[in-house]
């Protein structure tokens, strides 16, 4: 019985892997689209029907493209890096309450705060085991910048807690069933939102890649498969980030359609943004950061817990 539970719950998870990967090949084809008609022109139209195709003939072309190592890299560390940066990406995936068949853990939430950390660090190696003066700098705006974000998710998070008084995400389904957390607090919402762009180095906030200034940052010594799972993890991040946001903030009935509709959104809305805003000034992000995101996320955080502990009053 329980050998047969063990391959359960391994399918269970290659197929969750396996559809991860797909939603990360049609949301670079998405992206490319999108972009390409907000700059007034075509996206990908010509392998298959209607560049259906071309995330996977993109796949093919970086895998088999010769791999460049640099001379005087650290062997281990630079192939390690982007390997390691795709598991944690995909690992993190073990979070979502899928209920049946997959793992739904009591402590989701201090997973999901650990793991996200953990990333940090495969983008700190690749930036240093490349042995180049600008993939070490992109690798220290990363650490500084995912640093400072984080502060600002876990005391979301800690509000998001204090609200729902569980550390499992399915609690998060349970307790909206009627009414979305957005509507009890939006001002929260928008910056758990803003935060998730900056914690995947995503446009305004993207400057570990700042190509033009730092030639693509941390991964510039990166070509054919190392780059490819370096590409893979960002965009498993995105779609993972997008899939908290609207489990957190919009519902989270993940047997739902609509549900899926929100998660699409959220996508949509890391690519909107990428075409439309420029990128920050350094300074101005870590004003954001330290300035205006951690006083708020702090306020509203002993706004919560004052309403939860005058409730436990009354309530006594």
């Amino acid at each position: 019985m329980f050998v047969f539970d063990y391959l359960l719950f391994i399918l269970s998870m290659l197929i969750l892997l396996i559809c991860v990967l797909l939603g990360v090949a049609f949301l670079t084809l998405l992206e490319r689209k999108v972009l390409g008609y907000i700059q007034i022109r075509k996206g990908p139209n010509k392998v298959g029907f209607m560049g259906l195709l071309q995330p996977f003939s993109d796949a093919v072309k970086l895998f088999t493209k010769e791999q460049v190592q640099p001379n005087f890299s650290n062997y281990y560390i630079y192939y390690l890096s982007p390997c390691l940066n795709l598991f944690i990406a995909l690992f993190m995936w073990s979070v979502i309450p899928f209920i049946s068949g997959l793992m739904s853990f009591s402590l989701s939430v201090l997973f999901f705060l650990c793991f996200s950390s953990l990333g940090v660090y495969t983008i700190m190696l690749a930036g240093w085991s490349s042995n180049s003066m600008y993939s070490l700098l992109g690798g220290m705006r990363s650490v500084a910048q995912t640093i400072s974000y984080e502060v600002s998710l876990a005391l979301i998070m800690m509000s998001y807690i204090i609200l729902v008084l569980s550390f499992n995400f399915l609690d998060f389904c349970f307790i909206q069933e009627y009414s979305w957390l957005f509507f009890y607090m939006s001002p929260l919402c928008i910056v758990w939102v803003i935060s998730g762009l900056a914690e995947t180095n995503r446009t305004p906030f993207d400057f570990a890649e700042g190509e033009s200034e730092l030639v693509s940052g941390f991964n510039v010594e990166y070509s054919s498969g190392g780059f490819a799972l370096i590409f893979l993890a960002e965009y498993a991040n995105i779609i993972f980030m997008s899939f908290i946001s609207a489990l957190m903030i919009l519902g989270g009935d993940l047997f739902s359609f609509f549900f899926y509709v929100k998660v699409v959104f959220f996508s949509f809305f890391w690519i909107w943004v990428r075409g439309t805003l420029p990128r920050f000034r350094y300074d101005k992000l870590m004003y954001l950061a330290w300035k205006s995101f951690l006083p708020c996320a702090l306020m509203f955080l002993m706004f919560f817990y004052s309403m939860k502990l005058w409730t436990f009053i009354l309530l006594i």
